[in-house]
């Protein structure tokens, strides 16, 4: 399979990645960033998100109906995100549709318009995103849980930004930041699908893309290495008829060789219906109509999470649980039947992924971004096999400790009480 994958590195540090996928009629183009909310400064704020939405209110060549017409005209599924590390667009099109794909991005992504009138409309739009926000527990519950978690830094802060910083995104900030930040020394294009490699590099030549990246104007991206906290936090919401819960503790990051056993851990806990507290709450106590753990990881740190949705007077009832499995973990690790299980649905899901060119266009991205490298699919289902019961029960030991085990809860929940000796572990 690595031999379908191809790299060029050009000059002003630009990466181009292909994976041919010559049996398919499908092309993903994809222009990933290596800017996300975390290399914001804390007054600008939610200008990451901010520009993802306005590169899509017009060009010098294209106006705002001109980029929507010629995305409907193409058929496929033009999406754009921003995240705390990264800001993609992300195009998908029948094969012979790539280039005009690549201009119509290429012109959104390097000569915005920024018009003041179209910036002061879409600062109202967020806003309005904002609110959706607000009024969605989920949503709100993981906004509260990343800044009492991360506080005092970039990952607590919002990725939207709020009302008062977006409102100061007019032309000259937004521009700025868009120069130093969104330019070729940043950017990954990462395509997959019945491509041509070659192809593809001449493209981004003759674009202007491949021009010389901001010198002395372009944006520092160290990162700050965020100190965690472990919060006990409850955020009354009397009108909520669910509470909504999470808790967490500090993981490995991205890089880390553990993330392997780490991912296995997560899913044998609450990564399925199979799982320890999906069969523990939902099946045998009809606790929660859902329950999921998960893992995200980051450059350079990361966290686990166990997050469930309950009535609120049975919130302590699942959050006891969930310590419990935790503890077990900790105690006893898991079992070999376990483990295999989780293999398989691992390996599974790596594979039938493979199927998809949107799948292997992230893929090639991610691991450029993250590793500076292709990372085989061989190579990823040989770590995934040697990872033994042993090395999950030693992550466990490692990262589930009381002192850093964080609750946050969003609901109904006067008569809640949580302390440090509830969360404890040993």
């Amino acid at each position: 399979m690595q031999e379908n994958i191809k790299v060029s590195r050009l000059e002003n540090g630009l990466v181009v990645c292909s994976d041919e996928m010559p049996g398919v009629r499908s092309a993903t183009l994809g222009f990933f960033y290596r800017v996300g909310s975390r290399n914001e400064p804390d007054e600008l704020n939610g200008i990451t998100h901010f520009i993802e939405h306005c590169v899509f209110k017009g060009s010098k060549k294209r106006t705002a109906l001109d980029i929507a017409i010629e995305q409907d005209r193409l058929g496929g599924n033009l999406d754009a995100f921003t995240t705390h590390e990264e800001t993609g667009f992300v195009v998908k099109v029948i094969d012979d549709q790539i280039e005009r794909a690549f201009d119509l991005l290429a012109d959104m992504l390097v000569h915005p318009r920024f018009d003041e009138a179209d910036l002061e409309n879409e600062q109202r739009v967020i806003i309005e995103e904002m609110k959706m926000n607000e009024d969605s527990p989920d949503e709100l519950l993981s906004d509260i849980f990343h800044r009492e978690f991360f506080p005092g830094h970039q990952l607590g802060m919002s990725i939207t930004g709020t009302a008062e910083s977006v409102k100061t995104f007019g032309h000259e900030r937004t521009n700025k930041f868009h120069e130093q930040a969104f330019n070729a020394a940043n950017l990954i294009i990462a395509a997959a699908g019945n491509i041509e490699h070659e192809r593809l590099v001449e493209l981004v030549r003759s674009s202007g893309f491949s021009r010389p990246a901001g010198g002395e104007s372009q944006l520092k991206l160290e990162l700050r290495t965020p100190a965690v906290a472990a919060p006990i936090f409850i955020e009354q919401r009397p009108d909520l008829e669910q509470a909504h819960m999470i808790v967490a503790t500090a993981f490995v990051d991205a890089r880390d060789e553990r993330r392997y056993a780490a991912d296995l851990l997560a899913n044998a806990l609450g990564g399925g219906t199979s799982s320890r507290l999906w069969q523990k709450i939902r099946e045998e106590r009809g606790l929660a109509y859902s329950v999921g753990a998960s893992t995200a990881m980051y450059n350079d740190c990361g966290f686990f999470t166990v997050s469930a949705a309950t009535s609120p007077e049975q919130v302590g009832e699942v959050l006891d649980i969930v310590i419990e499995e935790m503890r077990s973990l900790v105690r006893d690790g898991i079992t070999a039947d376990e483990l295999d299980l989780m293999k398989d649905q691992t390996r599974a899901s790596i594979l039938l992924s493979l199927e998809d060119s949107a799948s292997r266009a992230g893929s090639l991205a991610q691991c450029e971004m993250v590793h500076g490298r292709q990372i085989p699919v061989e190579e990823t289902l040989a770590k995934l096999d040697a990872v033994t019961t042993e090395h999950i029960q030693t992550i466990a030991r490692d990262f589930f400790k009381t002192d850093n085990i964080a609750f946050v809860a969003l609901g109904d929940l006067t008569d809640l009480t949580v302390d440090r000796a509830r969360l404890s572990i040993t």
